[in-house]
């Protein structure tokens, strides 16, 4: 691109850049962001701006942080007089539970860098309080991982965690095409919307986080299997363990991705109520 050139830029593999270039695309991940002047909005990642400048246009306020420190720079200069625009220099890995509340972020809109992608978005879902929104392009396959039902060859620990707490969509599957450079594989458009607060599975979060971490990681294997294995990591016997599974009509038989969002929710209050 002519502007990479003149700012003697060039497309950083190792920081999953891959600059979205097609104004159709971005115009349809914008309508499924849907930003309101209320919204206060986190871009990870603006690369080139051409998120930014559109959600800048219609939301209240934009905070975008971008670890690459020559096109920090390119921002800086470009959207100086952009005065509801809040540049950051650093890594959106490092961004926190503090960090959200500051800003009081209601809503994630992103051209996610590659490489990163999947934990940004881990670390989003972990939060007490997350985005309202999660608008943003992944690869293809995380798309298909984000939203994979129970039983699903695809279904994994960011489909449960993502599915804890929003309703996933595939807006749009994405031609490499519409990206510098191109990537090898396709990407999707997936928007998150956040389940009503009475919907929200709230309860015994870290020890839901820890359950279904541990469990994935021996997804081959039977969930009576894992479950004894994992016992004393939950500070209870191998059989209160299978017995909170089976209490909730599950055959102990079946593998992690066979269960529910709500299943492991359950799962996870039965064991904390047996420690």
């Amino acid at each position: 691109m002519a502007l990479l050139q003149e700012r003697g830029l060039q497309p950083n593999s190792l920081l999953g850049q891959n600059f979205l270039i097609d104004a159709n695309i971005r115009d349809i991940i914008i309508a499924a962001a849907d930003p309101q002047p209320h919204d206060v909005i986190l871009e990870v990642g603006p690369g080139l701006g051409v998120l930014t400048e559109r959600l800048a246009a219609l939301a209240g306020r934009v905070v975008a942080v971008e670890k690459d420190r020559g096109l920090y720079d390119y921002l800086c200069s470009q959207f100086e007089d952009t005065p509801c625009l809040s540049l950051i220099s650093g890594d959106a890995l490092d961004l926190d539970e503090a960090f959200y509340a500051q800003h009081g972020i209601t809503k994630l809109v992103s051209n996610l860098p590659y490489s990163v992608g999947s934990r940004i978005l881990m670390n989003a879902f972990c939060l007490p309080e997350p985005p309202g929104r999660i608008t943003v392009t992944v690869q293809l396959e995380v798309g298909e991982r984000l939203a994979a039902p129970p039983g699903h060859e695809e279904r994994g620990l960011l489909g449960v965690w993502a599915q804890r707490v929003y309703a996933v969509e595939t807006v749009k599957i994405i031609s490499p095409s519409c990206f510098h450079p191109r990537p090898k594989v396709k990407s999707a458009v997936m928007r998150l919307t956040r389940l009503a607060d009475s919907v929200i599975r709230s309860g015994n979060r870290g020890l839901f986080a820890k359950l279904t971490k541990e469990s994935f990681s021996f997804r081959r294997k039977q969930m009576a299997t894992i479950l004894t294995r994992l016992a004393p990591h939950f500070g209870v016997t191998p059989e209160q363990a299978v017995s909170a599974l089976m209490d909730l009509g599950v055959d102990p038989r079946i593998r992690p991705e066979m269960l529910t969002v709500d299943q492991w929710q359950a799962l996870a209050d039965g064991l904390a109520g047996e420690i």
